[in-house]
């Protein structure tokens, strides 16, 4: 059960870690080089289902039940977000999405070190 505790942190602060690198890549994109989008869409392939691994780490360590329904909340937002960037209409949501993606990944995190 320690060990599964310990993966959801780990897997926790690596998805705000990574969600932060997504980001600073696409303002690369945006304000710098716009070859940087094919880093910003491939990127995301590399941490993706962190949020489905986080979420069977707390079945599997006896977490609390909001943090398990917040990891889904996360495995939800990186599917929207797919929608927000492939739907013309919806594009303007994408960066929004990604703060609230940023807030919830960080409030996660920290919430990962307390299990009762």
């Amino acid at each position: 059960m320690r060990f599964f505790r310990g993966a959801f942190r780990i897997l926790a602060w690596l998805f705000v870690a990574c969600v932060v690198a997504q980001t600073f890549i696409a303002g690369m994109a945006l304000f710098g080089d716009p070859a940087a989008w094919k880093s910003h869409t491939t990127f995301v392939h590399l941490f993706e289902y962190l949020p489905f691994f986080m979420l069977i780490s707390s079945f599997a360590g006896s977490m609390r039940v909001r943090l398990r329904w917040l990891s889904g909340a996360l495995l939800a937002l990186i599917f929207v977000q797919y929608a927000t960037a492939n739907i013309p209409e919806a594009g303007a949501v994408h960066p929004v999405l990604a703060l609230l993606l940023f807030w919830l990944s960080l409030h996660v995190a920290r919430a990962g070190g307390t299990t009762n």
